[in-house]
């Protein structure tokens, strides 16, 4: 039975080292996809997008794996929650890689166009802050560190400020006739999916925090339907306003 243990913790351990190397590599995506957009190179657009695929199947490997470990091993208490934990990561890690395609191909969409230096350095400054949360989100995995893990979210509400701020200045400058109404509709969506990236990240943290000490914001969501209810255990719904 020892040695059991011993063999399914050994595979635990190489789950969470590939899930670290997946978060890596779309850590890697977000400074490329950043790089991308300001620089205008088609060629490394292309081959962001084509990594695409390796994110794919090392996604789809990662949770078959976990699969099999939850169906072979039967786990409980700490090595089950860390399981179903990591299963949740990888669909987060595996859409941020998505959006970082996603930036590439908009700047294949607006290549000759010149942007605005303002628009250029709001666009570096959330390329930069997504990618912080996403380091963040990967180093509090990799320490089992929950209070990094619960600082992420402070961190994406700077990142939700740079993007109203991005496309408020895309507006601006479409307004003044700088920019075509299309490129406008692209950087907007870039700013979106930098924004995106950020959330990712934020759910990365708070499975992080599940991991660690068993901690989810649907927690406290829960505990306010429970006070909804009377003594008859019928539920009492909010007065509307």
């Amino acid at each position: 039975m020892d040695e059991l243990r011993k063999g399914f913790h050994a595979q635990l351990d190489e789950v969470r080292a590939e899930l670290a190397r997946l978060a890596a590599m779309t850590i890697e995506g977000i400074s490329r996809a950043t790089l991308v957009l300001l620089e205008g190179d088609l060629e490394a657009a292309n081959a962001l997008i084509e990594g695409d695929d390796e994110v794919d199947s090392r996604s789809i490997d990662l949770e078959e794996r976990c699969y099999k470990l939850l169906a072979l091993q039967a786990p409980v208490a700490g090595d089950l929650r860390q399981l179903v934990a990591i299963v949740k990561m990888v669909g987060e890690i595996e859409r941020s890689a998505d959006l970082t395609v996603n930036i590439a191909k908009a700047a294949r969409r607006i290549y000759g166009h010149e942007l605005d230096p303002k628009v250029r350095g709001l666009i570096a400054r959330m390329g930069e802050q997504a990618l912080q949360l996403f380091t963040a989100a990967l180093e509090s995995f990799e320490e089992s560190d929950a209070a990094k893990a619960a600082a992420i979210d402070d961190m994406d509400s700077f990142l939700d400020s740079l993007q109203r701020e991005l496309v408020r200045r895309i507006l601006e400058t479409h307004a003044d006739s700088e920019i075509d109404l299309q490129v406008a509709i692209q950087l907007a969506m870039v700013a979106r999916f930098y924004e995106r990236i950020g959330d990712h990240a934020v759910n990365i943290g708070e499975r992080v925090r599940y991991l660690v000490d068993g901690w989810l914001p649907e927690h406290s969501g829960a505990a306010r339907f429970q006070k909804r209810r009377d003594d008859t255990g019928e539920l009492k719904l909010p007065k509307s306003s």
